[in-house]
């Protein structure tokens, strides 16, 4: 009988990013490479760790990283429930986005850093990321992890209220009720926020939403929830909720400050409407 050869972490690494490529339907030949040379475990702290499975986590048998390279949450938090997120949902995330050479990019929910330092290298060179984390101790982490990394500066604060630089991309890793209208404004022309939609307990649903000379065009990418961004989570300025259906047909948002919502409007805020009607 062959014996059976256990793969060497460094295969399971480049198997996994090739997964992730895959997952993401990548058309940028760096990805892959990129995440095959950034080591998750090295933003995780030491092992065993908690692994999200269901409602609750697991503890991993060991230390062997090799449990981190699947399709898995793996807690930073387990009190808050905040987590380092699965690697195929950021890769459709990073597809969609499609973060370029020189390009600066919002990191709003940076974490400890580990997506962060994926974005940093897709925008080399010359390009900036720019990550906000409102917990302080996961910030201390994310910035002593992205020391290495070139073109990060990482801010311990609210990116729904603090000010921002003008963005090609805002990246959103927390649930968002309607995105502040300071976000849509740090958006250069043909820049791109991605964020997952969250306005009722029903509609969890991630928006590409991309700057035009129009306006803001949208286009709906999956299904996903995540813990609510402070800031960016109250529904008490709803006016108007959208149905499952509605949800998944916003093909636009307006500010109101630039008109009133009309018969297209699926979901009034009290800054933004979401419309079905393109621009």
């Amino acid at each position: 009988m062959t014996a059976i050869r256990r793969a060497s972490l460094d295969e399971i690494r480049l198997f996994h990013a090739k997964m992730m490529a895959a997952a993401g339907n990548a058309t940028d030949d760096r990805l892959a490479r990129i995440i095959e040379a950034v080591p998750r475990e090295a933003f995780l702290g030491p092992g065993p760790w908690q692994i999200r499975a269901g409602r609750s986590y697991l503890e991993t048998p060991c230390a062997d990283p090799a449990f981190l390279y699947q399709n898995v949450l793996v807690a930073l938090d387990t009190e808050k429930g905040i987590n380092n997120g699965e690697p195929f949902l950021h890769a459709a995330w990073l597809c969609a986005a499609a973060p370029a050479a020189g390009e600066t990019v919002i990191h709003v929910g940076a974490g400890t850093g580990y997506y962060t330092a994926l974005l940093s290298m897709l925008v080399l060179p010359n390009g900036r990321v720019h990550a906000y984390e409102i917990e302080a101790a996961l910030a201390g982490r994310a910035r002593e992890n992205l020391r290495p990394f070139e073109g990060v500066e990482v801010i311990h604060g609210d990116a729904t209220a603090l000010p921002l630089p003008p963005a090609d991309l805002i990246y959103v890793n927390a649930g968002v009720v309607a995105p502040p209208v300071r976000w849509l404004d740090a958006l250069r022309s043909g820049g791109r926020l991605i964020f997952p939609w969250q306005p009722t307990d029903r509609v969890g649903l991630v928006l590409l939403v991309t700057r035009t000379d129009a306006g803001h065009r949208v286009r709906p990418l999956m299904r996903a929830t995540f813990i609510p961004c402070i800031g960016a989570s109250d529904r008490s300025g709803c006016r108007k909720a959208p149905s499952v259906a509605d949800a998944a047909a916003v093909r636009s948002i307006r500010l109101t400050r630039d008109g009133p919502p009309d018969e297209t409007a699926v979901a009034i805020h009290d800054d933004v409407w979401f419309s079905r009607a393109d621009i």
